[in-house]
């Protein structure tokens, strides 16, 4: 080959390595094109060789420069319906068996044994495969994808009890009650008793950073009998101080243990925070040891309002709305990331935990252990309870009442 040619092509060679991360399949088959027209006789084959295109493929890049009305429109590689067609083209039952295996208890076959396993892609390529569609676990994805299917878990919405009739109007009523409160400076506390936690050398949910290969080894069975005991943690969350006061029980949660959380968070903290305060609003659970049910917690309250002179508004979230108490998302949903990865291996090690959590809109929490037993079965009498100083509100008074002291 004659030198000028070869330098030429070497010529070639650079600027096609120099921009090759640059082009697109329509920019690569053009350029190919019009270095061999400018090579002249020959290029074709010397391109193809430098570029590693095919042959056909510089021909057609050619025939584009011939006649330029025919490229593809601006930000398209391909004419319209240029490419590879896709599957449901050529099989069109594709789409219908696939929509049919993913929810056979709407669509498809009620003995499809895909209705009693885990859909996954690869099971679903097998079914679709034993179809007749030759299919591979990507391409199960791609078309799953398109008909805008996603992986999902399941969502707790469905409350499983029947709605009260007044539930938005109890909502509605505690807020205003709240909102009230607030405003003349008394202090309102959202109150509630977390899950038990086993106390012990046991797994914990989340990771903790530690050195690579070496991670906190932990009992391999939860059994009961190895736990050190059980913690019973119970909260109170101030709303206007966005604080936070747990109080980690090692015996019961029952009404006396729930009242001595809400008089030690008193005594350490209301009254110094709120030095004006004659009455104290209280919002709690329907049910547990702080329920509108259950005598001891209101005769504990009697107590706690006779020995602190303050008057106590109790309002209790209607049936199966727990999940809504402030406490559960401003406090609970904190510190239960506190101890992620952590094995609880005694009482100071959760307290501590709890103590250290907080949140960039400055919640504080305040965490203490008491070992103080609080025996079950305790009740309250008849007289005992006609002796209260209770006050049904006009609406819903077995969930809104005042006990003064």
């Amino acid at each position: 080959m004659h030198y000028r040619v070869r330098a030429r092509i070497a010529e070639i060679q650079t600027r096609w390595d120099a921009l090759k991360g640059e082009r697109n399949e329509r920019t690569r088959r053009l350029t190919a094109a019009a270095e061999a027209r400018a090579l002249g006789r020959g290029g074709i084959a010397a391109v193809a060789a430098v570029t590693g295109l095919g042959v056909a493929t510089i021909r057609r890049g050619l025939a584009d420069l011939d006649h330029p009305d025919g490229l593809p429109s601006a930000g398209r590689l391909r004419r319209v319906g240029g490419g590879r067609k896709p599957l449901t083209v050529h099989d069109p039952t594709l789409r219908a068996d696939l929509l049919t295996l993913i929810d056979p208890s709407t669509r498809g076959d009620p003995e499809s044994s895909l209705r009693w396993t885990c859909k996954s892609l690869s099971q679903l390529a097998q079914a679709l495969q034993a179809l007749g569609h030759p299919v591979s676990p990507t391409t199960v994805m791609r078309l799953l994808h398109a008909e805008e299917y996603s992986l999902q878990a399941p969502r707790k919405t469905l409350e499983g009890l029947a709605q009260h009739p007044d539930r938005d109007a109890q909502f509605q009523y505690i807020a205003d009650q709240t909102a009230a409160a607030q405003a003349a400076g008394q202090p309102v506390i959202s109150v509630d008793a977390k899950k038990k936690e086993p106390i012990g050398n046991f797994k914990t949910g989340g990771r903790e950073w530690q050195p690579a290969g070496q991670p906190e080894r932990v009992q391999v069975y939860d059994f009961r009998h190895l736990a050190v005991g059980k913690a019973t943690p119970y909260g109170i969350y101030d709303l206007t101080q966005n604080a936070g006061w747990v109080t980690v029980g090692s015996d019961h949660d029952t009404a006396q243990f729930a009242v001595a959380t809400i008089r030690r968070w008193w005594q350490e903290r209301g009254q110094h925070q709120y030095l004006t305060a004659r009455d104290l609003r209280i919002v709690a659970d329907g049910g547990g040891s702080n329920g509108y049910r259950v005598r001891l917690w209101k005769a504990e309250l009697q107590r706690f309002a006779t020995t602190t002179g303050l008057t106590l508004h109790v309002h209790h979230l209607p049936p199966g709305t727990s999940k809504w108490n402030q406490i559960e998302h401003r406090l609970f949903s904190v510190i239960g990331r506190a101890w992620r990865g952590r094995p609880l291996t005694t009482f100071e090690t959760l307290v501590q935990c709890i103590a250290h959590s907080e949140t960039a809109t400055g919640l504080t929490v305040y965490a203490e252990w008491d070992a103080t037993p609080y025996p079950l079965g305790v009740s309250v009498s008849d007289a005992e309870f006609a002796a209260l100083h209770l006050e049904p509100a006009a609406f819903h008074g077995e969930w809104n009442y005042t006990i003064r002291p």
